[in-house]
């Protein structure tokens, strides 16, 4: 894992979360170690409407806690129920926290390869909607990462399981004097609870 990286998630402290928050992420907690326990591959879709901030937030830090906590077989994704675009200060912000990334594409969806260590697949990093081809069709669970999409998603094809973990959308602190601090906190407590549900995982070593 890069150095950077490293450092920021040695900062990270669970123990903050309080027990709401920790009694909401238990379901997905329990699902991840159903999968572990059965040593069946665990795939991980989130979602929020635009595919643009939470969920790919939700994504990378869920793949890159599985690897840090070494919890094999697992993959993560990203979806919306319509797609934007990944906005810029999402990849700015986990840059500035030790993630390396290069643009495969421009355009008004670019296309962003994200990386947390060197020898470890890229995260390919886009906005879409739930029906395109790099998303999971079965077999998935799906993680609900904002009112919104949940309201809009009663029913997801293909889920074996639907986990309601919302965040607040840091698009409030868009064009404002604490647009950076906004994206680095929303970042944080997205990590900080991805770390603990990793963390609380047992894979048999």
């Amino acid at each position: 894992m890069f150095d950077k990286l490293e450092k920021t998630i040695s900062t990270i402290m669970v123990d903050v979360l309080s027990k709401d928050r920790k009694e909401m992420l238990q379901p997905l907690i329990d699902y991840i170690q159903e999968k572990v326990n059965h040593q069946e591959k665990i795939r991980l879709n989130f979602i929020c409407t635009h595919n643009s901030r939470r969920s790919h937030l939700s994504q990378i830090w869920a793949q890159t806690m599985a690897f840090y906590y070494e919890i094999p077989n697992v993959a993560c994704y990203s979806a919306g129920t319509e797609a934007t675009a990944l906005f810029y200060m999402v990849a700015e912000t986990l840059k500035k926290q030790g993630f390396e990334y290069e643009k495969l594409d421009e355009g008004t969806n670019p296309i962003y390869a994200i990386k947390f260590d060197v020898n470890e697949p890229v995260v390919i990093a886009f906005s879409k909607t739930l029906q395109h081809a790099f998303n999971p069709i079965s077999n998935f669970a799906a993680v609900m990462t904002c009112s919104s999409a949940n309201e809009a998603c009663p029913f997801v094809s293909g889920a074996e399981k639907r986990f309601s973990i919302q965040y607040e959308d840091p698009k409030k602190f868009d064009n404002t004097d604490k647009m950076e601090q906004g994206y680095w906190d929303k970042s944080i407590e997205i990590a900080t609870e991805m770390a603990y549900v990793f963390s609380k995982i047992q894979n048999g070593k």
